[in-house]
């Protein structure tokens, strides 16, 4: 898929974007490319957004596995106000461990790597699993269990790859600068566990 952002209020900015799916036998792969196609620099973020089940009525018996170091707490606007460590926390997932009833809607970062790969793993009470990977252009992980949300209510996961965090755009943090001609790739996908 292509879409071409034109100059607008609150981003004046010309930005080619494609998103790339592409699912295999090893699951779905997702390739993000921006490409500044205007006269000066360009700021640059993006994430993604899925939601994610084992088929549990919520996920409160999912066993999670989240790189997350750090977590940022926000305001009721969701904006970060404080950043702090996740060892002794309700936050911390780093270890695998049951969901149970902590509310999530997060942002975590510096997020332990195999390589230049983060991954998120689930795994349900049935044994059946899952991973989502992200790369290095991946800094930020998002994680909601949609509490406040009718539809959502604990039945999924939001697990969303981040370039870089909540307000970013007003903030500055970690947002990618892109120059004129300049383009930026980030991917993620889903792989689903493999029976052995």
């Amino acid at each position: 898929m292509e879409h071409m952002i034109h100059p607008q209020p609150g981003y004046p900015f010309s930005l080619a974007v494609s998103i790339e799916y592409a699912l295999s036998d090893q699951g779905l792969s997702v390739a993000t490319t921006a490409a500044n196609t205007g006269p000066g620099p360009c700021p640059y973020g993006c994430g993604a957004h899925p939601y994610l089940t084992l088929g549990t009525p919520t996920v409160d018996s999912v066993v999670l596995t989240a790189p997350g170091r750090a977590v940022l707490h926000s305001d009721d606007r969701g904006i970060p106000t404080s950043r702090g460590a996740v060892e002794g926390t309700d936050y911390d997932f780093t270890q695998p461990r049951t969901i149970g009833g902590t509310r999530l809607d997060h942002c975590f970062t510096e997020l332990d790597r195999d390589g230049s790969v983060a991954r998120v793993e689930l795994r349900a009470p049935d044994n059946a699993a899952l991973t989502l990977r992200m790369d290095e252009a991946y800094g930020y992980l998002m994680l909601f269990t949609g509490d406040p949300l009718p539809d959502v209510d604990r039945r999924s996961l939001a697990v969303e790859p981040m370039t870089c965090p909540p307000n970013a755009f007003r903030t500055g943090e970690a947002l990618v600068r892109l120059e004129p001609g300049d383009s930026y790739t980030s991917t993620w996908g889903i792989t689903p566990a493999v029976e052995v």
